[in-house]
């Protein structure tokens, strides 16, 4: 409830109304010019207006003695139709529903009338129908801040989800006026100037005013920033038996006299809760206790580590589920029946249900159960779709203009597997691929499934030949620890060398015609990013290793290891180092073509697709190597717009290097020296799929490699 203070109202003002007069807005106001700031009377007025279904939005705020009432109106409805009835009439719904021409629209009335239209449906045994309202959206003419210092207006706009109405937005609904989204992002600003330093921070109002020709929405939000804090002194401190907090230290996100950051705290909470659990204490409650020092601009923290009340789960129930089987939730969760309640397992639990994918909402509660020391947790879904048809088309150097088609159920029979069936073409490859995919099999925390495909490219360009792969592989997955995973997998696959012409190299007519793989392989990673898609911190590596020869032709043995690490600088800005390097050891007389390292292209921009490297001099083909590295050094920086127009850019250096074949020849050319290429790039997150555009220049090569300038991909699904 607000705090208005002592004194006598002199005046008050009613402001934002459009049809209703402001005498009917006075008449429901419990104080009047005469009487004192009485804050539960005020309050009292505020709940009366909003009673009356006819704001969207209501703010009481005192300017010296004047009670200022700014109201937004919910809008008038002008016309009611329904499509898609074909069984039941038009006239029948009209007469089920409260909703009429001319009345004030509202979110509730709308819901009940869906309700109303669901229940009729039902009633005559139609229970898959489905009610979907929908009205002509109006547009955000203009969002505006005020009492913002710290923090400009087009920043704070990068922070909300509600966007000003513009012509890229045609994809999205967040340019129409939604008060739901309008109070959310009340406390998206929130949590933005808390994770900035700025404790004190509160929204003092947020009002959406229709334009005079009412065909769009004017957004003010009003801002006390507050001042800005430093940590002060941080402690860890104790109250169970036989744990040393010193021990924890390592736990604290939070640093003494850095900015303070309520994220932080609350990550650090969740470090000490864990940490504290898995030394066996199954009752434990961390609590931060929080001092403002508003002289010295300095919050003091200590987390306090005490034993929690002494709490089992007694049953977790699951609802929602209509095709979903219990056990794919249930095996999400870090507690069953019996273990103790811990709270940070249980939010840990909510967002493992989360990412599956197969749900639109996923709500935890507790509540008391049977007896005081015991607690029944309900977990409430709603489902959604996880059958997919998605068509894709875009474009690459590498492969030039590709389209695809795939078809995938990540649910199949409620059972939480993964079918997809896919086919791609493009310019100068085809690939045909069907894979299943079992996350728990045989009741285990280890994945299982197959993939069968087949492969055909033109390497032509590269290397005179045509490529057809055809195969079968077995794959299982476990997580080792909550960031290391490993995978193996089991892979038989003929390769084809064909149409080689006359005027290829010696070395590619030798390989040319079929050959059978047998390969055992398995990858080990290590991944502590924020991020997979977009990482900003942290780092990832990779080991992986390939052995064939039980059964088949080859005979090898292809180990590889790939490394990431990410820095932030000052986000946006991103500083990557990544490499990768690998080396074939080879128990036959030669590897074969299909078998070799080519490098150039994506893993060493500057340069063609297999432009690094062995090269026979004479035809201008790529041979291939046994042994490579390469490496990049990345900064990402913002482009000075706004961050909705998914613009970034980057500058690059990339080295490389490709040597050791099997080939040998007095016109090969084969020298293991460094490669390095230095551009600029631009990523843009378009409405039709992600486009990137490189432009590279080599300033070291060998006189045998292609080289490249430009590189450009882009692509979509839908």
């Amino acid at each position: 409830m607000a705090q208005f203070g002592q004194g006598t109202i002199q005046e008050v003002r009613i402001e934002g109304t459009q049809r209703i007069e402001p005498e009917t807005v006075r008449s429901y106001l419990s104080v009047q010019p005469g009487e004192q700031f009485d804050s539960q009377q005020i309050d009292r007025s505020l709940k009366a207006l909003f009673a009356t279904g006819l704001f969207a939005d209501v703010t009481l705020r005192r300017d010296a003695d004047a009670l200022i009432v700014r109201v937004v109106e919910n809008p008038i409805i002008n016309r009611i139709a329904f499509e898609g009835n074909k069984r039941i009439t038009t006239e029948t719904l009209t007469s089920e529903v409260q909703l009429r021409p001319r009345t004030v629209y509202t979110r509730t009335k709308i819901q009940n009338d869906v309700k109303r239209i669901l229940d009729l449906y039902r009633r005559s045994g139609r229970f898959a129908a489905t009610v979907e309202p929908k009205g002509a959206l109006t547009g955000i003419r203009r969002i505006n801040f005020v009492g913002n210092k710290q923090f400009s207006d087009g920043r704070l706009r990068e922070v909300i989800q509600t966007k000003e109405s513009r012509w890229w937005r045609f994809l999205t609904s967040d340019d129409s006026y939604d008060p739901d989204r309008i109070t959310f992002d009340r406390e998206l600003l929130r949590k933005f100037y808390l994770s900035e330093g700025y404790a004190d921070f509160r929204v003092v109002s947020s009002v959406a005013e229709l334009t005079p020709d009412r065909e769009g929405f004017v957004v003010t939000v009003t801002l006390d920033e507050g001042e800005k804090y430093k940590y002060g002194k941080i402690e860890v401190v104790s109250q169970l038996k036989d744990l040393d907090p010193e021990s924890l230290r390592g736990m604290v996100a939070a640093v003494e006299g850095r900015d303070y950051n309520a994220d932080q705290v609350e990550t650090t909470i969740t470090r000490l809760t864990d940490a504290v659990g898995n030394r066996g204490y199954a009752f434990v409650d961390v609590r931060p206790q929080i001092q403002r020092d508003r002289e010295k601009k300095e919050i003091a923290v200590t987390f306090e580590i005490q034993e929690g009340p002494r709490v089992f789960v007694e049953r977790i129930d699951i609802v929602g589920n209509v095709r979903t089987l219990d056990k794919v939730i249930r095996r999400e969760f870090q507690i069953v029946e019996g273990d103790a309640f811990n709270a940070a397992k249980l939010r840990r639990s909510r967002q493992r249900v989360r990412d599956l994918g197969y749900f639109k909402k996923v709500d935890i509660a507790n509540v008391p159960g049977s007896s005081p020391d015991r607690t029944l947790v309900t977990v409430e879904v709603e489902e959604q779709s996880t059958g997919e048809i998605a068509f894709g088309a875009g474009f690459s150097t590498s492969v030039g203009v590709l389209g695809d088609v795939s078809l995938r159920e990540r649910n199949l029979l409620g059972r939480g597997q993964d079918l997809r069936i896919g086919f791609s073409i493009s310019e100068r490859s085809q690939e045909v691929d069907l894979s299943f995919t079992e996350p728990y099999f045989l009741d285990r925390n280890l994945s299982a499934g197959f993939d069968i495909f087949r492969i055909v490219r033109d390497l032509q360009d590269e290397s005179s030949y045509d490529e057809e792969i055809t195969g079968l592989s077995l794959r299982s997955g476990f997580q080792l620890r909550e960031n290391l995973r490993q995978t193996v997998r089991y892979t038989l696959r003929q390769d084809e060398i064909k149409s080689v012409p006359s005027t290829a190299s010696r070395f590619i007519k030798e390989l040319e015609g079929a050959s059978i793989a047998s390969i055992i392989g398995t990858t080990l990673t290590y991944d502590r990013r924020d991020s997979r898609m977009e990482p900003t911190d942290g780092y990832y590596v990779s080991l992986s290793a390939d052995l064939a020869g039980v059964g088949g032709d080859r005979h090898f043995l292809k180990p590889k290891l790939t490394a990431g690490y990410y820095f932030p600088i000052a986000l946006p800005w991103v500083l990557s180092v990544r490499g990768e390097v690998g080396h074939i050891f080879n128990f036959d007389d030669e590897v074969r073509l299909t078998d070799r390292f080519f490098v150039g292209g994506d893993n060493c921009r500057g340069f063609r697709n297999s432009g690094v490297g062995p090269r026979d001099t004479t035809t201008r083909d790529a041979l291939g190597g046994n042994t490579y590295y390469a490496a990049t050094t990345e900064l990402t920086f913002p482009l000075g717009l706004p961050q909705e127009f998914g613009l970034t850019g980057r500058v690059f250096g990339d080295a490389c290097s490709l040597w050791d074949s099997d080939s040998k020849g007095p016109e090969v050319a084969d020298k293991n020296s460094i490669r390095f290429a230095t551009g600029l790039g631009l990523s843009w997150k378009s409405p039709l799929g992600p486009i990137r555009i490189d432009f590279a220049v080599p300033v070291l090569k060998e006189d045998a490699d292609r080289s490249e300038n430009f590189r450009i991909s882009f692509g979509t699904r839908f």
